[in-house]
């Protein structure tokens, strides 16, 4: 019998703290200009009718979710998405790519071809490049817009 007690005085103590958490209702002069609530043509019964069925509305509506502070935030839907393209040089020749090339940018990163092949018909130096995310995580390096991209990974 005392467990129920507790429960009890627990759930009454978590109902008030719930209660509390959420605002309290602002009654529509408050929110209103007083001139463009004089627009609208509400008589006093007709205001005080349309502030009870508010304050009955949020009563009844749940509060949002609060996201505790330096709570994770969720991982996006589509991963890679997200992210925007990567643009660089690459350092040194570029004359082409097969399965296993690396691919080292100025900017430090070093990309690692998983799928693609391509033999350019100029050798290209430190050509300009763009890392574009694809769906799912994956990469794709493109050395100009008319040529194939190739599926890269990131290594470094």
């Amino acid at each position: 019998m005392r467990r129920w007690q507790v429960l009890a005085g627990v759930g009454m103590v978590w109902l008030a703290a719930t209660a509390a958490a959420q605002a309290p209702y602002v009654a529509i002069e408050q929110r209103v200009d007083p001139q463009e609530l004089a627009q609208v043509g509400l008589s006093p019964a007709q205001l005080q009718t349309l502030n009870r069925l508010l304050r009955e509305a949020d009563a009844r509506s749940p509060a949002p979710p609060v996201a505790a502070p330096g709570a994770p935030t969720p991982a996006p839907m589509f991963p890679g998405l997200d992210d925007g393209p990567i643009t660089a040089k690459v350092t040194g020749q570029v004359d082409g790519w097969a399965p296993g090339t690396v691919f080292t940018l100025d900017n430090g990163q070093q990309w690692q071809v998983l799928k693609g092949e391509m033999k350019l018909k100029a050798s290209r130096s430190n050509p300009a490049i763009v890392v574009v995310p694809g769906i799912a995580g994956r990469w794709f390096l493109q050395v100009d817009e008319d040529l194939p991209k190739a599926r890269v990974f990131r290594i470094r």
